[in-house]
């Protein structure tokens, strides 16, 4: 026999929801009565509900399904049918002009032979405008005479563009607005679906699991609606724990892989005859061995684990059916029955279950059976990148050591360092302002003092990558329309689809540090921009989405009143920060200045600091070096020459940078290419003995490799014991491990 229009294209939710396969639905109790109220109408009896994609419209629509299945309504909608069409379906194959009017026309002509029993639900019912205006003038008619009555579903944004502007289609139908449920109300819709979630995964989920699901998509997951967001949260976890259960935990297959890696080098190694591979195979090999030594128990422990964890799975699975047994004895109303089965095999087959939870949790295995809300946090950090899962006792030791570690790459700016580091821990604590950036700071001083540097050696510490820095130079926004570059061009202009330059990279990666550099030279309505920024941590696009800037670290820079802290020898440094900061009132209107979190003023810097700077850029030459085999040392005499050629407290440390890589970096070149210095080389650096010049002595020595602790040096700073003053000394007290007269920085440091 045929199948029915309305059997090909649509199922029915009522019988869905007499077979009990729908989910159960929580609240919602105005818009369920709101739509009954409209389908009691004697005409133009058709509800449209218009919401946000994820509040639930569809879940309103399946709730009232349930209410006619347990005959609590209206007498009129009283053994109605709701059939959901799938639109894909109607749409899919109609090649030929008219066929989907042909169709839509057979399903009407069967929901009016119903007599009013069969209620059509259209989901994104936007889509009949949208794909051929003709389906929606057949439509119109049928709709207005209460003989066919259909509930829509659709977004506001959709409603508006294509319903709203047909005014003899919008007036047929009466307008539900479903707003997103609030945080306690989606906390509540958890909970009536956590057992059959539990059921599906056969897992345990904590209370508490989904009131931190509730929060945490509300606080760290944005562009999606509540209850969407959190049930999918809850999902993914629960998948997530389920595959770790079914396969080898993350642990193990992290130690496997880092196995695989060593086994690899080892026999690579061992295939090599050269001195630094020689050297590395013992230290390799002890790797793979004390891998495999960490590995054995956990492998262990997780096959004990399995076969406990499947008695456990069959047990749930027996469980699931008994249960389905006594409902279908309690539908027949053989409560006999029912009860026999639950006495003579549920409550045995619950004892078994009792006795293997106990077993696995006496064992304390890898993998849990419970969802909790450290799941779901690490769920969300997986979803958006913001680590807002518990702190472990490492990554403790990581914040609270955050500033030591700033302050080794930024010089001399230690009340700079500390302030963002603060920031960091405040957010990390779970502590900082739900509603604004985790920081915002505007850094005022000279050129090449560390203002970007910071900025960096953050981006760096957090994602251990500077490159991951929202970069914005505000000197290219100089102009008005400049506004339409950080957030978007707007609907009909050229580059709207693109997204902002600001705006885009922020949207994609929502955790990171975004730097405006040389904020002074913005157009100020640019600076206006900003400020929704700065006091509510949020950002419209021009596509009209709000971009989430809670949890990002805003730093600004700026040379304004670089000059008076410069005039050092003319005025105290406290003059000369209160004069840099009425510069800054003068330049921006009180309600920027109002808005950041701190102005932090660099100062210059100092030749002792320039000092400890050069060195470290002397590092990184001899870490460029190393790559290739060569070892590098430098004595004390070089870096005063280099300091004397480069220091200028003007401009700061970039000068050093420049001279080095123009004289050092380019005589190490031409060096190498004259193949002079080579593999298990060293390059000494030092003065010429008149302090006009450098000199370059080499020597074949393996200094790269040391025979007793099998590490390979980066860097060798050479300090002759005759040159040792009460400055060296304070100098070697920062910089490191000293070893008689010389300095040593490995791999370790």
């Amino acid at each position: 026999m045929a199948k029915s229009a309305l059997e090909t294209y649509g199922h029915d939710l009522v019988e869905k929801a007499e077979k009990q396969t729908l989910d159960p639905i929580f609240g919602r109790h105005q818009e369920i009565r709101r739509l009954l109220t409209i389908l009691c109408r004697k005409t133009k009896c058709n509800p449209i509900l218009i919401g946000e994609p994820g509040v639930g419209k569809t879940a309103i629509v399946e709730a009232l399904a349930q209410k006619i299945a347990a005959g609590n309504v209206p007498a009129k909608l009283s053994g109605a049918r709701i059939v959901e069409l799938d639109m894909g379906a109607i749409i899919a194959g109609t090649i030929w002009r008219g066929q989907l009017e042909e169709r839509l026309k057979d399903i009407m002509t069967e929901v009016k032979g119903s007599e009013g029993k069969v209620i059509v639900f259209i989901d994104e019912i936007h889509m009949f405008v949208q794909n051929g205006g003709t389906a929606a003038e057949i439509l119109k008619p049928a709709l207005g005479r209460g003989n066919f009555r259909c509930i829509g579903a659709t977004t506001l944004k959709e409603y508006k563009r294509y319903i709203e502007k047909d005014g003899a289609l919008a007036r047929r139908f009466k307008q539900v607005y479903v707003n997103e449920p609030s945080v306690e109300d989606s906390i509540s819709i958890l909970r009536v679906l956590k057992e059959r979630y539990e059921k599906h995964h056969l897992l345990k989920i904590k209370d508490s699991a989904l009131i931190a699901a509730a929060k945490l998509s509300h606080r760290y997951i944005t562009g999606r609606q509540l209850p969407d967001k959190a049930i999918d949260l809850v999902d993914e976890a629960s998948a997530c724990m389920r595959v770790q259960l079914d396969t080898q935990p993350e642990e193990i297959d992290e130690l496997q892989n880092e196995k695989s890696k060593l086994e690899v080098e080892v026999n690579a190694l061992e295939k090599e005859k050269d001195k630094a591979s020689q050297a590395r195979l013992p230290q390799a090999k002890k790797e793979l061995n004390d891998l495999n030594n960490q590995l054995q128990p956990l492998l262990t422990k997780h096959q004990k684990q399995k076969s406990e964890m499947e008695k456990l799975t069959k047990l749930k699975q027996k469980k699931q059916e008994i249960l389905i047994e006594i409902e279908a004895a309690q539908k027949r109303l053989d409560l006999i029955r029912a009860a026999d089965i639950r006495r003579e095999k549920l409550e045995e087959v619950e004892l078994k279950i009792g006795d293997v939870e106990r077993r696995i949790k006496k064992h304390d295995f890898i993998v849990k059976d419970t969802v909790g809300p450290e799941e779901i946090a690490d769920e969300v950090s997986r979803w958006t990148g913001v680590p807002v899962s518990r702190l472990t006792g490492e990554e403790k030791e990581w914040v609270m050591g955050l500033a030591g570690r700033l302050k080794r790459r930024v010089v001399g700016q230690n009340e700079a360092v500390d302030s963002v580091a603060e920031a960091v821990i405040r957010f990390r604590a779970g502590l900082a302002r739900p509603n604004q950036p985790n920081g915002s700071f505007l850094f005022l001083g000279p050129s090449g003092v560390g203002k970007t540097e910071l900025a960096k050696g953050l981006a760096h510490e957090l994602f251990n990558d500077e490159k991951r820095m929202v970069r914005i130079d505000m000197s290219e926004y100089m102009e008005k329309h400049s506004v339409s570059r950080l957030i978007g061009s707007p609907p009909g202009y050229v580059g709207y689809h693109e997204g902002g330059q600001l705006t885009e990279p922020v949207k994609s990666r929502p955790y990171c540090v975004v730097l405006l550099d040389e904020v002074e030279k913005a157009h100020v309505d640019v600076l206006n921009i900003l400020l929704q920024v700065l006091d509510d941590g949020r950002l419209t696009d021009g596509q009209g989405s709000t971009v989430d800037f809670r949890n990002t670290v805003i730093i600004m820079t700026s040379n304004l009143g670089a000059g008076h802290l410069l005039s050092g020898k003319y005025c105290s440094m406290q003059v000369a920060r209160d004069r840099v900061i009425q510069k800054v009132k003068e330049h921006f209107k009180p309600e920027f200045v109002n808005r950041l979190d701190e102005i932090l003023i660099f100062r210059p810097l100092s030749k002792d600091q320039q000092r400890r700077i050069a060195k470290s850029m002397m590092k990184d030459v001899a870490r460029r070096l190393s790559e290739k085999g060569i070892a590098m040392a430098v004595t004390k005499s070089a870096l005063d020459f280099v300091l004397d050629q480069s220091f200028d407290p003007v401009y700061g440390a970039r000068p050093i940078r420049r001279w080095l890589e123009k004289k050092v970096v380019t005589d190490l070149s031409k060096m190498l290419i004259k193949e002079e210095i080579g593999e298990e080389y060293t390059v000494y650096v030092d003065a010429n003995y008149n302090g006009k010049d450098l000199k370059y002595n080499v020597e074949k020595n393996n200094g790269l490799i040391n025979g007793i602790s099998v590490k390979r040096y980066e860097i060798l700073i050479q300090i002759p014991t005759m040159e040792k003053n009460k400055d060296d000394q304070s100098e070697e007290d920062e910089g490191g491990n000293e070893e008689e007269n010389v300095e040593t920085t490995s791999d370790s440091e």
